[in-house]
């Protein structure tokens, strides 16, 4: 039987915001055992480099030092030893992300890829960790889906992992934190709030909302049900908002506004709080959709180098859809309220002159180099795959009810978390279609043959350009769509710093009257027709100007005062309206869409 691999983490040094962690290998290679941080971390698809934050790296073994070697900028070679070899080091943790690690005085937390080395050769050893208390209080609490091996409930002390992989998925959240509990459908589900005190917090609400949104979900997946507890590790700060989805976990990040004060009337139901729903219920839906139904890229993935995939328009865009179609099928807003997110995600999409340049298949697979590191350039080139795959998960869930009225998108998701969830095998780029293709397999040919051409119809919505038929897919629902522009300004194409007064441009759309009359980002512009345009005018200004009309435009560019001809145009009909058509068969399409009930049957 392989020897575990020991961890030991102590939040050593919060005032310098210092973890100090060892990792002890109990038969090192005899060549000299080799370690290593990933490169990134499941869930956000970006080389993070967190090994950049490893400081006074050391080993021994036997009571005497041992050499090591740096070999690349995330791994590292100790000399051959005899017995036991430990490596000592610390980790800088002061990223307030959901993303890598963060300490201070009144509160840790980790990721396990950002501060436990793995023992290369070792990744199927099991792993012991021994979490230690703080030294400058005795308040702190430890709070993580790592199973519990000596550890007390909630406390400091020995927990274990299957191996490193199994290590790596559940963060760990220490401090004194809020600790509350609830259950959904009897698996008792945890909800620690960090920066926040009981008195700030209508509890009960919160609890209850949660636990309805999860049920939903639950349900919506039916069997094999999952069991295991559930953490909701919540930081809440001033300004900040993000998640990440662990596989009995998710981090969350968010402003203290955005949860239900005790004053919240019982139906009200505030943006922010929206938002916070919102969030919970993308990360949560992510238990089963990309965590157990995995693409087969990410499923063989260490965290060495990337893993590309063309699959995220289904994982992020599909979970990004039902994400916030869960809030209203649990009861937790109203048909005007989804209306509205929905309008919003339209918009984002139409906004986006990247649609007509970058696939959703290319959009997942370039996420690497683009999704988060967007730049003024973004919008004209590139397409997220989170708006636009919510907005395909759209088209095919009114696609799938076209074909049989006992389907739905709900159908689909409960074939794959049949097919290839739990232990199932990793879905490969084109699996999605052949999915869909064979869900009319048990039908007669003409249904057969409905199937495949859907399948065909995804395929080339995934890999094309053109826009969604969202117009007609929304009227099958009974609601109507209207696009209007932002108002009746004249239109120049760009977005505006407001970082002050001057009115410098932070973004230039592709194809405007900006872009055909020189402007690009960080140009200050001065003066229109002569008249002096800031920040606080800028409106006022611009409704002395027509659509058509051309004017000299003066702006200064790296500190040298320039001239252009500007002509304007009208403002492109970009911002979403959706209507509900009232009675009769559309109301009844709208509440079979919105108001659905999952039963976990097909």
């Amino acid at each position: 039987m392989t020897s575990p691999v020991f961890y030991f983490l102590s939040p050593h040094y919060p005032e310098a915001h210092l973890f100090e962690v060892c990792c002890r290998v109990e038969t090192p290679d005899p060549a000299g055992q080799v370690f290593s941080l990933p490169l990134w971390i499941p869930g956000s698809y970006l080389i993070r480099e967190f090994a950049r934050h490893v400081v006074c790296l050391e080993a021994e073994a036997g009571g005497k030092a041992v050499a090591v070697e740096k070999i690349d900028k995330a791994t590292w070679r100790a000399a051959p030893c005899c017995g036991a070899l430990t490596v000592c080091y610390r980790i800088y943790a002061r990223e307030l992300s959901v993303r890598a690690a963060y300490l201070d005085m009144r509160r840790g937390f980790l990721n396990g890829t950002s501060v436990f080395l793995r023992p290369r050769g070792l990744e199927e050893a099991p792993c012991v960790v021994e979490l230690l208390p703080p030294a400058h209080t005795e308040n702190w609490r430890v709070a993580t889906a790592l199973q519990r091996d000596s550890a007390p409930a909630w406390g400091f002390g020995r927990y274990r992992a299957e191996n490193y992989a199994d290590l790596i998925e559940h963060p760990v959240d220490m401090g004194d934190f809020l600790h509350l509990e609830f259950s959904a459908r009897g698996v008792p589900h945890y909800l620690i709030l960090s920066g926040v005190d009981a008195p700030e917090l209508h509890a009960e609400r919160l609890c209850r909302d949660l636990a309805r949104l999860c049920e939903w979900q639950m349900d919506l997946f039916g069997e094999p049900a999952l069991t295991e507890p559930y953490y909701f590790l919540v930081h809440v700060t001033d300004s900040g908002y993000g998640g990440l989805e662990h596989r009995n976990a998710a981090a969350l990040l968010c402003e203290r506004w955005d949860l239900p004060a005790p004053g919240l009337a019982e139906k009200s139901s505030p943006e922010g709080y929206r938002g916070f729903l919102g969030l919970a219920s993308h990360e949560y839906f992510h238990r089963w959709n990309v965590r157990r139904i995995r693409p087969e890229a990410l499923r063989q993935a260490d965290g060495a180098v990337e893993a590309y995939t063309r699959l995220l328009w289904f994982f992020e865009g599909i979970t990004s859809y039902y994400g916030d179609l869960c809030l209203k099928r649990a009861g937790l807003i109203d048909e005007v309220d989804y209306l509205t997110l929905l309008a919003k995600i339209i918009a984002q999409v139409q906004k986006t002159p990247g649609r007509h340049v970058q696939s959703l298949a290319e959009s997942s697979f370039d996420a690497w180099i683009k999704c988060y590191r967007p730049d003024e350039n973004t919008p004209n080139t590139g397409v997220s795959y989170y708006a636009k795959g919510a907005l395909l998960a759209l088209c095919l869930d009114r696609g799938l009810r076209c074909l049989r009225a006992d389907w739905s998108l709900d159908t689909l998701m409960r074939a794959l978390w049949r097919n290839f969830g739990v232990s199932g095998p990793g879905l490969t780029e084109t699996e999605i279609f052949t999915q869909v293709a064979c869900l009319g397999n048990d039908g007669d040919a003409a249904l057969q043959r409905k199937t495949r051409q859907l399948a065909r119809w995804l395929e080339a919505a995934v890999t094309g350009i053109e826009d969604l038929p969202l117009e007609a897919t929304l009227a099958q629902f009974g609601v109507h769509l209207a696009l209007d522009a932002d108002d009746s300004l004249p239109w120049i194409g760009v977005q505006w710093c407001a970082e002050n007064e001057a009115a410098r441009i932070r973004q230039v759309r592709s194809g405007s009257p900006a872009e055909q009359a020189g402007l690009a980002t960080d140009d200050e512009i001065v003066a229109l027709a002569g008249l002096r345009l800031t920040q606080a005018n800028r409106k006022k200004l611009l409704a002395r100007f027509a659509a058509g009309q051309t004017v000299d435009c003066h702006y200064f560019r790296q500190g040298r005062l320039m001239t252009t001809r500007l002509t304007f145009a009208a403002a492109p009909a970009e911002n979403a309206r959706l209507t509900p058509k009232p009675g009769g068969r559309a109301a009844a399409l709208r509440a079979a869409w919105l108001g659905a009930a999952a039963s976990g049957q097909s």
